[in-house]
């Protein structure tokens, strides 16, 4: 069984407001040092019954029709066997 991790964030030409706003309430709490704090997704998912080369191949499809939206999202995909 392989385990594969995927980690989906906004491109860098989209304006992160979830970002913005979390970013503005650690101001608030005073931790000034924060900057260009942007908010992702992170999935985990067990992979059973396909042959591990067509893993990546498998997951990269699962997130271009659903798990990610790749016009204006990001993804990296790791795969552990």
């Amino acid at each position: 069984m392989a385990k594969a991790r995927v980690t989906i964030t906004l491109k860098k030409t989209i304006m992160d407001a979830q970002g913005q706003t979390v970013e503005k309430a650690l101001h608030n709490l005073g931790y000034e040092g924060v900057q260009n704090l942007r908010i992702g997704k992170y999935i985990e998912m067990e992979l059973n019954g396909a042959p591990a080369a067509e893993l990546p191949t498998q997951v990269d499809e699962m997130c271009r029709k659903l798990l990610a939206n790749p016009i204006i999202e990001d993804f990296r995909v790791e795969i552990e066997e």
